[in-house]
């Protein structure tokens, strides 16, 4: 694989989590940072997830939703205990994560944060999502994404 690892394929592998990376040649241009990873892979949007950082009642959660889909914010904010979300300021979410935006992943973050993945997710066998910066896709079961991320299951895509 060429380029570096990133925190979150650092810890798959520490963790010893069977997961496959998928590198592309990231276009700079690309409007959609998970449309571009899906097309460019030749995966279908629903299988290729993007992570969204929100803040919920002010404190920052991870939303991790299909490309194919959008962010319910009341939804996210629910499955959390929270009464209103809202999302984060790019510079706080990159902040939080360690990672710069449209490649953030949903694991190895610099602060520990809340994770909610959406329920299609279990759908698949697999899923995709971004690894920890752009043009960088980690595959891996929706089941140990779970666990590592200690993420909740909720339906929070719309």
């Amino acid at each position: 694989m060429a380029g570096k690892g990133t925190q979150a394929t650092a810890l798959l592998v520490k963790q010893r989590v069977a997961h496959r990376v998928h590198e592309y040649a990231h276009d700079p241009r690309a409007a959609s940072y998970g449309t571009e990873a899906s097309e460019v892979l030749g995966l279908p949007a629903e299988r290729v997830f993007k992570t969204l950082v929100a803040e919920v009642d002010g404190a920052l959660t991870i939303g991790v939703v299909p490309v194919s889909g959008q962010l319910d914010l009341k939804a996210l904010a629910a499955a959390v205990g929270g009464k209103k979300a809202r999302m984060a300021e790019v510079a706080a979410a990159e902040r939080a994560t360690g990672y710069v935006a449209g490649g953030i992943a949903p694991l190895g973050h610099r602060k520990r944060l809340p994770v909610v993945l959406d329920t299609s997710a279990t759908d698949h066998d697999t899923i995709y999502c971004s690894a920890g910066r752009r043009g960088l896709e980690i595959e891996l079961a929706p089941a140990d994404l779970t666990r590592l991320a200690n993420a909740t299951i909720a339906p929070i895509a719309t």
